[in-house]
């Protein structure tokens, strides 16, 4: 779905159950709807040309890949941390991100964008 930077499947890849974790809100999100909400902001936010997924690791129920992505002349290095349940579908996703600068404008950048999504914009 990143490489081809279509999200249709989404909601068939993510668990009822699903939580999101967020690097800019402190409480998990939780269930599906809401979870395809922030990854599908997240999406529009972060998927450009220059993002890139640089290295990943994963076994049977867990993958972490690190990414790098710039927005607005500022480097995002983050890392997605995903946890399958035995269907095979997501049911956590963590994002965590570095610099503090790259922090502080994800946060400006999602707030905005949910915010649109919320009021039908």
């Amino acid at each position: 779905m990143v490489e081809g930077r279509n999200l249709s499947r989404l909601g068939t890849i993510l668990s009822e159950n699903a939580v999101f974790h967020s690097p800019v809100v402190h409480t998990p999100q939780v269930g599906k709807k809401l979870v395809q909400q922030y990854l599908t902001a997240a999406f529009h936010v972060f998927l450009d040309p220059t993002f890139r997924y640089v290295r990943e690791f994963a076994d049977n129920n867990d993958a972490v890949l690190e990414f790098v992505v710039e927005i607005d002349g500022i480097i995002v290095n983050g890392v997605d941390m995903l946890k399958f349940d035995e269907a095979g579908q997501i049911c956590e996703f963590k994002v965590m991100l570095r610099p503090l600068k790259a922090v502080n404008l994800i946060h400006e950048k999602m707030g905005a964008m949910l915010a649109a999504r919320s009021s039908g914009e």
